[in-house]
């Protein structure tokens, strides 16, 4: 499986940013006054809880951009299932970098993690289906490729990574537009022929109209699992299916038996738990 990692060139402002915040004025205070200049440690990165990995880029980044003397192996890639107390990775070098880098890595490997492990779970619940599990737009202001990454590195797919990906047409859209028709035909003649364009409805009589005018996909709004399975039925493969609103693990399988195509998750990137995992100090 290829996770497409991103480049450095994306990564490093996030990671320089979050040091910034930390260092502040004065930089690690505490790490200067209380360890020798030049002691050396080994740290490991241990899970205190079972879970999937991601973010390591992150980690690698924020330990080198304090010093580049740091080095980091890789017990356990992203995307990898761990244990609880399983080695994710070591950690070797001068004390006090590791030490100031320390909160940064895993805020990122933490938060990353979490997201991974939380749409894990929903993809393991609904594997005997062909539904994909998806994330949306609903990710921490300057995260949402990281947390998307994330979403991939626990078997999920990406929705849009923008307003400029495609045209999905919502409530607001409709009411807007004056009708399901007449935003479906403004957007047909505004965009170019290799966007698609997607419709919101939350009943089967707004699916009937959509159908009308040949949308490439339909979002199913909080519909029931019996409208689930009609508007499926009625779609008939014209068009992708894709289901949203509150699911969970106990829900997602319910809802991918009745034959859609995608379910869309906004927990996943902004409400999914950290994944606990630590820095663990071990003497030279």
């Amino acid at each position: 499986m290829s996770l497409l990692p991103l480049p450095a060139i994306m990564l490093e402002p996030l990671v320089r940013s979050a040091l910034l915040e930390d260092l502040g004025r004065a930089g690690d205070v505490t790490s200067e006054a209380t360890v020798a200049k030049y002691h050396h440690a080994t740290t490991v990165l241990a899970a205190r809880q079972p879970g999937v990995v991601a973010g390591l880029d992150l980690v690698s980044l924020a330990f080198r951009l304090i010093d580049q003397n740091i080095k980091i192996d890789v017990n356990r890639a992203d995307g990898s299932k761990v244990a609880q107390g399983e080695i994710i990775a070591s950690v070797s070098g001068p004390t006090r970098a590791i030490l100031t880098a320390e909160r940064t890595a895993l805020n990122f490997l933490c938060h990353l993690s979490g997201i991974a492990t939380a749409t894990a779970s929903i993809v393991a619940a609904v594997c005997e289906h062909r539904a994909k599990i998806t994330c949306t737009r609903k990710t921490t202001p300057g995260l949402r490729a990281v947390e998307k990454y994330a979403v991939r590195a626990g078997g999920g797919a990406n929705h849009r990574f923008g307003l400029d990906d495609a045209v999905l047409i919502k409530d607001n859209h409709i009411a807007a537009a004056g009708g399901i028709r007449s935003a479906i035909k403004r957007a047909r003649e505004s965009v170019g022929h290799l966007v698609k364009i997607e419709v919101e409805v939350d009943t089967l009589a707004q699916l009937e109209e959509a159908l009308s005018l040949v949308p490439d996909a339909v979002l199913l709004d909080n519909m029931s699992l019996d409208e689930l399975r009609q508007a499926v039925a009625m779609v008939a493969s014209r068009a992708i299916t894709e289901a949203s609103g509150r699911i969970t693990p106990a829900t997602a399988p319910a809802i991918a038996a009745t034959g859609i195509d995608l379910i869309s998750v906004g927990w996943l990137t902004h409400s999914a738990p950290i994944l606990d995992i630590g820095l663990d100090y071990y003497a030279p």
